[in-house]
């Protein structure tokens, strides 16, 4: 009789431990801001949930198409947008008439039609951007949840599942909604239009020279996801220490974005695309 009380009390006792790693959705959001290490090595022991990279993501692109419509309704800070956006194409077109692909009237027609365009055609734009947010939303971060997952299981050799690598990068897009919501602010105090919350978008730094790029990851926001996602990953790998996976998380990030930076350079219709 003793051995099987005993028995029992250590069933109930597992199912007891087994249950207090179990966390409902709103704690994973709070763990994330407050408790990061604690809250992804909980995750790390338990099934990874759907819930767990769907939600954030789908917040993250609904706050980004709002945030996006708030700054075009207003009109100086369209104004900015169009003008940016402008510099940009006349650069382009600027390239393509010294190449022979267009003549200098074409080169001004083209300005002339473009900016009605980007003017007039509000309601359009706004369409069209929303799309471009929900997919290259879900295609980029399906690409880098991938990338991460990837490194850390095969290169990093870390235990742990393809919807846990979801889990870890998926979680920390909470504070990318907190980085939108700092961008609308920055613009309506500032009176322009802003893509981001680095030193660089603040200061108007050219961003198409390597000081630019440098000042563009200078970016508390950024750096503060990025840093978490590093945790997200070592723990749901059951990683003895951290160091690697803070160096695999920004080296990617970084890694990457220099890559872009000098394709850019060497495929000037690229500019057109603000990363």
């Amino acid at each position: 009789m003793d051995e099987q009380f005993e028995h029992n009390s250590l069933v109930e006792t597992e199912d007891v431990n087994e249950h207090e790693f179990e966390l409902n959705h709103s704690d994973k959001l709070v763990g994330v801001f407050a408790e990061p290490a604690k809250t992804f090595e909980k995750i790390a022991n338990t099934d990874a949930k759907a819930s767990d990279w769907l939600f954030p993501l789908i917040l993250t692109i609904i706050v980004g198409i709002i945030a996006n419509i708030v700054m075009m309704s207003n009109p100086t800070i369209k104004y900015s947008l169009v003008e940016k956006q402008m510099k940009q194409i006349e650069e382009r077109f600027d390239d393509m008439v010294k190449s022979g692909q267009m003549s200098k009237a074409q080169k001004e027609q083209q300005l002339s039609q473009t900016r009605d365009f980007m003017e007039n055609q509000m309601g359009a734009q706004m369409i069209i951007t929303s799309v471009a947010i929900v997919v290259l939303g879900f295609v980029f971060f399906f690409i880098v949840s991938g990338v991460f997952f990837a490194v850390a299981k095969f290169g990093l050799k870390g235990d742990l599942s393809y919807m846990h690598a979801l889990s870890a990068y998926g979680l920390p897009q909470y504070i990318l909604v907190i980085q939108a919501i700092v961008i609308v602010i920055l613009a309506f105090v500032m009176d322009r239009f802003f893509e981001g919350t680095s030193v660089a978008a603040i200061m108007k730094v050219d961003q198409s020279t390597l000081y630019g790029w440098f000042l563009s990851k200078v970016d508390v926001i950024s750096i503060w996801f990025y840093a978490v996602t590093a945790v997200a990953f070592a723990k749901v790998s059951k990683a003895p220490s951290m160091g690697k996976y803070f160096a695999m998380v920004f080296g990617l990030w970084l890694g990457a974005s220099l890559i872009f930076f000098y394709l850019k350079e060497a495929i000037p219709f690229l500019k057109m695309f603000g990363m």
